[in-house]
């Protein structure tokens, strides 16, 4: 009945966090002398526990963070930029200078002197008689140390 489902399902979770033993024989080795038998001892294996579900939201760490940087930011003038030493990111609005440059440093492995970011407005946009707005974004352009390189294509 779907009314006690409940139980169930309460049951079958009380199961599943208690641990588990079950032993495992492996088979007798074979000695290369004799062709005789050797005894081994029974093998001890603990089950690992129910998976636990992951938060949709990830935790900062506190020396970087993946999520500032959303992709690189692909176009004509990114590409003269880049052979000045400059690159251009997408980033989330949240995040500060100072994080974009530690996010950027740990992914890339390279060392920042400067980051920029600009922000880009939405803009009116008109597709077979309807009206839209196509969204706005925050641009980050990280000045690089000179020698160093990041590969985005």
């Amino acid at each position: 009945m779907a009314l006690f489902d409940f139980l169930k399902r309460k049951e079958e979770v009380e199961k599943a966090k208690k641990p588990r033993k079950t032993e495992k024989k492996s088979r007798p080795a074979k000695s290369a002398e004799g062709g005789s038998l050797q005894k081994s001892e029974a093998v001890v294996l603990k089950q690992e526990s129910a998976p636990v579900a992951k938060s949709v939201r990830s935790k900062k760490v506190s020396g970087f963070s993946h999520e500032a940087v959303k992709q690189p930011h692909i176009s004509e003038k990114a590409t003269y930029l880049a052979e000045k030493n400059q690159y251009t990111f997408e980033v989330l609005s949240s995040y500060n200078k100072q994080e974009i440059k530690k996010s950027v440093e740990g992914i890339y492995g390279v060392d920042v002197l400067s980051v920029n970011k600009i922000k880009i407005p939405s803009k009116k946009r008109i597709m077979g008689g309807r009206r839209g707005l196509k969204k706005g974004y925050i641009k980050a352009v990280v000045k690089i140390k000179e020698g160093q390189k990041i590969e985005i294509l």
